[in-house]
């Protein structure tokens, strides 16, 4: 069990070194370069990814020995894509689902607040997500990475 909560730990740690590049890329694309925001947003998830991947499979899972490193970042791609639309829907339902259809909710929280409210809805959801897929699909049976 403290082996999983140190996991669990690092997990954390790499998620939010994870975010913070991904929203200095959209922030540095979006406001300093100009570029349209869904273009900032694109490359702060692909860079993001990248190093969440490089992290992760250096510092939280220890690698399954069979598997090839490209087949493993292409299972790491495809698991974080799926969870990026997750995080889409959790969103959308949480806004256009449940806020903008509960008028007795408009009354009490802003629509920006639902968004903030959504969004920390929908990254709980997918965080538990990423740790579990990532630990089914990528990481050694009955290992965690003790580095």
């Amino acid at each position: 069990m403290k082996k999983l909560l140190e996991q669990i730990v690092k997990f954390g740690i790499v998620g939010v070194i994870c975010f913070g590049i991904d929203f200095l890329v959209f922030s540095f694309l979006n406001y300093v370069v100009n570029t349209h925001y869904t273009v900032a947003t694109f490359w702060g998830f692909v860079i993001s990814v990248v190093v969440n991947y490089l992290l992760s499979m250096k510092f939280v899972f220890a690698r399954k020995d069979q598997m090839d490193r490209k087949a493993e970042f292409v299972i790491f791609v495809i698991l974080s894509v799926i969870g990026l639309g997750l995080n889409e829907v959790i969103i959308l339902g949480c806004v256009d689902g449940i806020y903008k259809n509960w008028t007795w909710l408009n009354g009490l929280i802003s629509t920006e607040l639902a968004e903030i409210g959504g969004k920390i809805v929908a990254t709980g959801v997918v965080m538990v997500y990423n740790f579990i897929t990532r630990k089914i699909f990528l990481e050694k049976k009955g290992e965690t990475n003790e580095q």
